[in-house]
């Protein structure tokens, strides 16, 4: 393990100013998209959320049958319009909604990876961060040996799907460090039960590229590409995020996914953290940021992230945040994102407390994760669980894969491993259109039963395993009646083979 003390702080000024006008030379610079400002017009969204109060019932629920049946972006006042309802009889009829469109777009599955941290190095210095720069915790990178033990680990779990995350550090961690530890990643393969365990997905959670450093990680194989603009509140966000760092640079961060799409890489992932500023101006954005992309390249959101603010060491902003957001408000939420951006993944994390995954789940959640450890080298080291000064915040569920993965099939959703399409050339525009028109979810229905077999066959405890198997046997009978003849006789086949040994296989 790599380790750096906090030295390295003390000569940053000078070299961080050098650096950061270097990685905002014109030839990547924002300033060529904004033709005179940036897509996030504060006044417009105040004025539109005060201008659609008190709402019609009628109103709400034709803007809710427009979701539903479309599957496209809503209007900026359509979504303000939902967020003004103040009747709980409406909003019973919203939940309602956003679970029929998540079962319409992606069925009853639920996506689950975990995520790897490989850097705290960071010249940032986020006032909620627990890694922040002026936080004195050990600063610590994995080097490739380190990366793929970790990788290994996560392989043995069961693991198809990673989130990788980095701080950020000029020559240290960086997108060469980045592509390093995708190789590493990908390289991993582990004996299990029968198969054979390998990460076959990776996602990137790091900061703002070039075009050309994206042009690189899409020729390793990078998966989603996540940069959350944190809050698009800008005067919060100047704010919490101090001015003589690069994530200080509101416009940088705001387009970078701008720059990910005209690099080629099909899916990229926004978010906010909630708790910074008022959760509906955050609804509102994230839907103006959603149209921005689907306007400007054809193409929106992969995902769409919400982590709430959770305690972190040594950092009081948390405990005195003003905008926290209560459990009701979070479901809402939820509820208007699914509404607003209906073709969206949304991703609910391990920071959330079992009850609250469990309460919001139906309401459009697509990807979740378990077994997870957000410290570096958290998954090959022996330490306690909840120890903040190892990790960058407090999590709230702790359970294993195994644990989650029955938890689940409890409730009726199968688990997807799936990474197939990926490799079909199912991304970007193309998957954007199979997903609005419902056309995505069997392909998805087919895949998820598969790789939920693998797992089944070669890591699943007995108990889940049983719980497991009725699961498979309930989604069969769907599919039949779902699916070609021809197609299911295949699938039947696959999943005989897979059974017998082999593994990824896939439509």
């Amino acid at each position: 393990m790599e380790v750096l003390v906090n030295s390295w702080i003390d000569s940053l000024p000078r070299r961080l100013r050098e650096w950061m006008e270097e990685r905002l030379e014109p030839e990547d610079d924002y300033g060529r998209y904004m033709e005179g400002g940036d897509f996030i017009d504060e006044e417009f969204i105040q004025r539109t959320l005060k201008e659609c109060r008190d709402p019609s019932p009628g109103e709400v629920r034709r803007i809710i049958d427009k979701a539903v049946c479309d599957k496209e972006c809503l209007e900026p006042e359509e979504t303000a319009t939902l967020l003004n309802v103040r009747d709980e009889e409406l909003w019973k009829e919203m939940f309602e909604a956003a679970g029929e469109i998540k079962r319409a777009v992606y069925d009853n599955r639920i996506v689950t990876f975990a995520p790897l941290y490989c850097s705290n190095l960071c010249v940032n210095n986020c006032l909620y961060c627990g890694f922040r720069r002026d936080n004195r915790v050990v600063r610590k990178r994995l080097n490739p040996e380190e990366v793929r033990a970790e990788a290994e680990r996560l392989a043995a779990m069961g693991h198809k799907r990673l989130i990788t995350s980095y701080g950020e550090f000029p020559g240290l961690s960086d997108a060469n460090y980045v592509a390093d530890t995708l190789r590493e990643i990908y390289s991993v393969k582990v004996r299990a039960r029968k198969g054979w365990g390998e990460i076959r997905r990776v996602n990137v959670n790091a900061a703002p590229m070039t075009i050309g450093e994206l042009e690189m990680l899409r020729e390793i194989g990078i998966g989603t590409f996540q940069v959350f603009q944190e809050t698009y509140h800008h005067e919060t966000y100047a704010r919490v995020h101090p001015g003589d760092t690069i994530k200080g640079n509101y416009h940088w961060r705001l387009y970078c996914m701008h720059r990910a799409l005209e690099a080629g890489v099909d899916d990229v992932g926004i978010g906010v953290l909630l708790g910074l500023y008022d959760w509906r101006f955050e609804v509102m954005a994230l839907l103006l940021h959603s149209r921005e992309l689907e306007e400007r390249y054809g193409i929106g959101p992969h995902t769409i992230s919400f982590p709430r603010l959770r305690p972190a060491a040594n950092t009081p902003f948390v405990q005195k945040a003003e905008y926290k957001v209560s459990d009701e408000d979070f479901k809402k939420f939820i509820t208007v994102v699914r509404l607003s951006v209906p073709y969206t993944g949304m991703i609910l994390t391990a920071r959330e407390p079992e009850y609250v995954r469990r309460e919001v789940l139906s309401l459009g959640i697509t990807q979740t994760d378990f077994g997870s450890r957000i410290g570096i080298g958290a998954y090959s080291e022996s330490y306690t669980e909840q120890e903040l000064e190892r990790q960058q915040f407090e999590l709230g569920d702790t359970r294993s894969l195994d644990e989650g993965i029955k938890w689940l099939a409890e409730m009726g959703y199968i688990v997807s491993f799936c990474t197939a399409g990926y490799r079909c050339g199912r991304t970007g525009k193309r998957i954007m259109k199979l997903l609005k028109t419902g056309k995505e979810r069997i392909f998805c229905k087919l895949n998820a039963v598969l790789t939920y077999k693998e797992y089944l066959e070669d890591f699943a405890s007995e108990e889940t395993r049983k719980v497991g198997e009725k699961i498979v046997e309930k989604e069969m009978k769907e599919l039949k009646e779902l699916v070609p003849e021809k197609v299911y006789e295949r699938f039947e086949d696959y999943l005989k083979r897979i059974e017998n040994g082999e593994r990824d296989l896939y439509f």
